[in-house]
């Protein structure tokens, strides 16, 4: 990938010089549309070690060392292809008139898979670019061999972690659509450039949250600068994430905007079905999260059995129905069948606003962002046992009582109104639901699934593609 671009000036005739910074880069917080940098990009490493880069702070290696508590383990937030990401505070110990500030620092690992050209690209966008729904860049490091990030620190961690948790933690189907429709007018954001941005690497470990659950794109090592002129799309080496990436992109490395929207499809499947886009250790069928789950989608009764039951009652029908037609879309085999990442923001802001919706989200607003289920227990009186026990051997019995000298067939109606039978467990602790009855198989997506693993439980780590 290479790490140089120049992002295109957009709508510069209707900007005056009075809105731009004292060093030329304009800022915006609010505005939905990529704006113009007339700031130049450094070429290479040695720019940023030489004459720095725009308003963005340049902080010495042991100046990071003192933020990070000298880089200790119980520091970590989290590691990935680029390398450790570590909690911070910056504040008169580390520099001298700094306001006290938390942070995340990023330290590049000099033998991972990522190198400067990924580390530049990241300055280099998040340098120039600025929005409500994009994480921001305090700083960088750029001395000797060591190469690393400073961002603004959130809170909450990633989208991931709150989706895949072990224990039974439930984000509420209101605070998804809100991470989701976040998460989307950041994409929109990037492909709204006069050349747009392609994210490239959209998955739920690269969306952010604030303490307010507000959601930002992080992690710009991969991004691209999109097809300008007459060009279709940007040929590339594939590089990526399992599970994620489009498929026309694995095939022919041919990078298109659309390609960020099949990733933001993936993401919105595990958001509602709260399944990982690959997990080896389901059933063969079930590997790969949208080869499984993309044809259940447009059967309601189908998309109903498979949405997260950690979120029942949270959701209308209705608004169920469009977040799985959307994602249905999103996923098309074919680029041109999947909408713009400015329609999606639309479709989302237009069921925000459903009557339903609104009434749901007035239903829930005072549990919180997430919240703990325990496993309930039922009060049990003397004499219950011995007719629990009588209940059970009904249930396996087909037949009734005669009448007659003759059996009258039981009805088919062998479950209690909520649909399971009196000794499963309650599903409110589950993070996952048995499968229903597929009509078939949708063919062609082995590519995107991820290489084998040791079959072990533990979260495996994200792996990228590569392709010569």
């Amino acid at each position: 990938m290479g790490g140089c671009f120049s992002l295109e000036e957009h709508r510069l005739q209707s900007r005056t010089a009075e809105a731009a910074g004292p060093d030329g880069l304009r800022r915006c917080k609010s505005d939905s549309k990529a704006v113009a940098s007339v700031l130049a990009p450094p070429k290479d490493v040695e720019d940023l070690q030489i004459e720095g880069y725009g308003n963005v702070n340049i902080f010495t290696y042991n100046e990071l060392r003192a933020a990070t508590k000298n880089f200790r383990p119980d520091q970590i937030l989290g590691e990935g292809g680029f390398g450790v990401v570590y909690k911070g505070v910056i504040d008169e110990n580390v520099r001298v008139g700094f306001p006290s500030t938390q942070v995340a620092v990023k330290e590049l690992n000099p033998e991972g898979i990522q190198g400067d050209k990924e580390w530049l690209a990241e300055v280099n966008y998040l340098g120039q670019l600025s929005h409500p729904n994009l994480v921001e860049l305090t700083g960088y490091c750029c001395e000797g061999s060591h190469r690393l990030l400073v961002y603004e620190y959130m809170a909450c961690g990633s989208l991931e972690k709150h989706l895949f948790r072990r224990v039974c933690l439930n984000m509420p189907w209101s605070t998804r659509m809100k991470i989701a429709l976040g998460a989307a007018r950041g994409l929109e954001y990037l492909h709204g450039a006069e050349r747009s941005i392609i994210y490239r690497d959209f998955k739920t470990s690269n969306i952010l949250l604030d303490a307010d659950y507000n959601a930002k794109l992080s992690d710009f090592g991969l991004a691209r600068t999109g097809p300008s002129g007459d060009q279709t799309h940007v040929s590339t080496r594939v590089m990526g994430t399992y599970g994620y990436a489009a498929p026309e992109y694995v095939m022919t490395g041919h990078l298109t905007a659309r390609s960020d929207v099949y990733g933001f499809g993936v993401v919105l499947l595990e958001m509602i079905i709260g399944r990982r886009a690959v997990d080896k250790s389901r059933p063969s069928r079930e590997h790969n999260l949208v080869e499984w789950a993309r044809p259940l989608l447009v059967h309601n009764r189908k998309l109903f059995r498979i949405i997260d039951p950690r979120m029942e009652g949270q959701y209308s029908t209705k608004a169920a129905i469009e977040v799985a037609a959307l994602a249905y879309r999103c996923l098309s085999q074919n680029p041109k069948g999947r909408p713009t990442m400015s329609q999606v923001v639309e479709i989302f802001e237009t069921m925000q606003n459903m009557p339903e919706c609104q009434d749901i989200l007035l239903q829930n607003c005072m549990t919180g962002a997430v919240t703990l289920y325990e496993v309930p227990k039922e009060p049990m009186e003397s004499g219950e046992p011995e007719k629990a026990k009588q209940d059970q051997t009904a249930a396996k019995t087909d037949t009734v009582a005669p009448v007659n000298g003759k059996p009258i067939p039981q009805s088919r109606r062998t479950r209690p109104g909520n649909g399971r039978s009196k000794s499963e467990p309650s599903l409110e602790c589950k993070l996952y639901i048995p499968s229903p009855d597929s009509d078939g198989q949708q063919p062609g997506l082995e590519a995107l699934s991820s290489p084998s693993r040791d079959g072990s439980l533990k979260d495996p780590p994200d792996e990228d593609l590569y392709k010569i």
